[in-house]
């Protein structure tokens, strides 16, 4: 771009140069003067209006050579400007596909709205792989900007959603900006992967919820709902919001709530939770355990089991919990 703005102001000086000298050289007018030297540099040749004496031939011979190269350069910079950003969008297009054909247990956040660039942001700091699906073509350039993955178009689309990797996907999150965009792209989603887990966002209206969870939302979340909670709970519980808030959004600065699966291989699988150690190797505070059948055991006790499979949610310092994750 730099280059074409130089070729376009070098164009300007030298029609300023070749008005200038057939004012001076042949006594033309401002008009007759500014005609000869588009005429001379665009090589158009459509006649001599100023009759040329021996000095402004040669005067136009130079003009001729120097305003003719730049407005050559000038031609060549724009076409090259041109071919070169549309293959280069095309190229791009393509190798976003390919990246987003590669993915497996991936996540597919439908809209990225307000909700959607919060929910990108945490996927990403949490090394969750996922892609994009947004209808915007500005939105998608501000996601491409952000080095996510983006497909432009529309998430309630059989075709879009299969592009997305949806038979591959672990879950889909659907923000866009209306309840009903939400359910049809509920629908869709789930008669093309009967096992995948949906979340979505609900306007709060009445209903809506309901209408959701009847397409197939395996989840539903209301915005306005949690937020409407959060300042009522920050006026009637402050200390115990400030606490969640550290330990939810305190990451490597604070306290951490982290749940971490225990694999079969571990070596914390089938001992007692007063035997392992979290407490007195890790200093973490075991919180719950979530078993695989789904059942969930808040504040278990010191001789609950640990088995393969389980889900472990501990509080502590962030370094602790990663030297534990390391370990199962």
């Amino acid at each position: 771009m730099q280059k074409i703005f130089f070729a376009v102001f070098m164009l300007f000086v030298i029609l300023c140069i070749g008005t200038s000298g057939y004012m001076l050289i042949e006594n033309g007018s401002f008009v007759d003067s500014l005609y000869m030297s588009v005429i001379t540099i665009t090589t158009v040749g459509y006649g001599e209006i100023i009759p040329l004496s021996s000095a402004g031939r040669y005067f136009t011979i130079c003009l001729i050579l120097v305003g003719v190269g730049f407005v050559l350069y000038l031609v060549g910079e724009v076409t090259e400007s041109m071919v070169e950003g549309g293959l280069r969008k095309i190229m791009g297009r393509n190798n976003m596909e390919k990246r987003v054909a590669s993915l497996k247990n991936h996540y597919i956040v439908c809209g990225f709205g307000r909700i959607g660039k919060v929910i990108c942001k945490n996927l990403k700091e949490n090394n969750f792989p996922f892609v994009v699906v947004e209808s915007d073509p500005q939105e998608v350039q501000k996601i491409d900007d952000l080095g996510y993955l983006a497909l432009l178009g529309n998430a309630s689309s059989d075709e879009m959603l299969i592009k997305a990797g949806i038979k591959d996907a672990k879950g889909l999150i659907a923000v866009v900006s209306s309840d009903a965009e939400n359910v049809y792209i509920i629908l869709s989603a789930r008669g093309l992967n009967a096992k995948l887990f949906i979340m979505a966002r609900s306007s709060g209206a009445d209903g809506s919820e309901t209408k959701l969870l009847r397409a197939g939302a395996d989840k539903v979340i209301s915005p306005y709902f949690i937020g409407a909670c959060r300042m009522a709970q920050l006026v009637v519980r402050p200390t115990v919001v400030d606490f969640l808030d550290l330990t939810v959004h305190g990451g490597e600065l604070g306290l951490r709530l982290e749940e971490l699966r225990v694999s079969q291989h571990s070596s914390l699988a089938g001992k007692r939770l007063m035997d392992s150690g979290l407490r007195k190797e890790y200093d973490l505070i075991v919180v719950a355990i979530k078993r695989e059948q789904g059942e969930m055991q808040f504040n278990p006790k010191p001789q609950t089991l640990i088995l393969h499979g389980d889900i472990l949610v501990v509080l502590g310092e962030h370094e602790h919990i990663a030297a534990l994750e390391k370990q199962l």
